[in-house]
């Protein structure tokens, strides 16, 4: 006999619909086969999850069990008192007083295969299945369409919206388990895991990016091709930029989606020198400034 589905779940028997969405959804990612592979124990949990869920999330079915109709398997138990009411009985007045009567357990044994017939016979909705896909920094960035491809050699077309975190799991309605006699297919949950880039860094919607510049880019300025997630862009550098200055390109980070507008790609310069160069070396020997800084002037200070 399967256990209380309350307990199963871990929720009280007034828990609101959401909380025991929320508390079966825990479960069966934690306890889910695909995650946990040679470990027979996690699969019964999350059949038995699943099984509560089931009974629960239905409200008909909850109130019947509730009102002690059927049981945690949703199989419909016997009347108030019983068989053991009447086999109690005094004698000369068990089962009703009809002790005698050759039709009763007749009628009795035909009402509980009626009852299994129909239960048999009754719609089922398919289960809902957990999945793991690996995304691109780029698709997060701008959004894609991905191809899953299911241990049963099925694919499913996953549409990736901008903006997406490893973790995050997508809900694909009717592609999971497939219904018991023209129930509902069930839902693929996707958990998503989102690859890191080379040259981008992600703060919210936003993206950081290194830019080495030369010293004849940082003094003079200029205009400079700087990759971006939607192609290459040309920027032109203001003259005189230190190493560390920011430049912000608005628009160019994380890809617009539904209300929220496009995030930023924030360019920090890095002064790249290069390798050794006499006519550099020859020009900043001689060369002495218009207005010298001394910039190590208060490092003592602040030691």
């Amino acid at each position: 006999m399967a256990d209380d589905p309350y307990a199963v779940l871990g929720v009280a028997r007034d828990a609101t619909p959401d909380a025991i969405k929320r508390a079966y959804r825990k479960l069966a990612r934690q306890h889910h086969p695909d995650l946990n592979p040679g470990k027979p124990e996690a699969e019964a949990r999350f059949k038995a999850a699943a099984a509560a869920n089931e009974l629960l999330s239905d409200p008909d079915k909850r109130a019947r069990f509730d009102r002690g109709e059927i049981n945690a398997e949703g199989q419909e138990q016997p009347p108030a008192g019983g068989y053991r009411r009447h086999a109690d009985a005094a004698p000369g007045e068990r089962y009703g007083g009809q002790a005698t009567d050759p039709g009763m357990f007749d009628d009795l044994l035909a009402e509980m295969f009626q009852n299994r017939a129909r239960r048999e016979a009754a719609p089922r909705p398919g289960e809902v299945e957990h999945y793991r896909l690996d995304v691109a920094f780029s698709a997060a960035v701008l959004g894609a369409t991905e191809t899953l491809t299911l241990p049963d050699g099925r694919t499913l077309s996953v549409r990736i919206p901008p903006g997406v975190t490893s973790g995050q799991v997508l809900r694909l309605r009717g592609q999971g388990g497939e219904g018991w006699r023209g129930g509902t297919a069930g839902d693929a949950l996707i958990e998503l895991t989102v690859a890191a880039h080379p040259l981008y860094r992600r703060d919210g919607f936003d993206l950081h990016m290194d830019l080495p510049v030369t010293l004849r880019e940082a003094v003079l300025g200029g205009p400079v091709e700087v990759p971006t997630p939607g192609g290459p862009l040309r920027v032109t550098l203001p003259a005189g930029s230190d190493t560390g200055r920011v430049i912000r390109l608005r628009g160019k980070g994380v890809a617009a989606h539904g209300k929220r507008s496009a995030g930023d790609l924030l360019l920090t310069l890095r002064l790249f020198v290069g390798p050794p160069d006499a006519a550099l070396e020859t020009f900043l020997r001689d060369w002495q400034p218009a207005n010298p800084v001394d910039l190590r002037a208060n490092l003592e200070a602040k030691a």
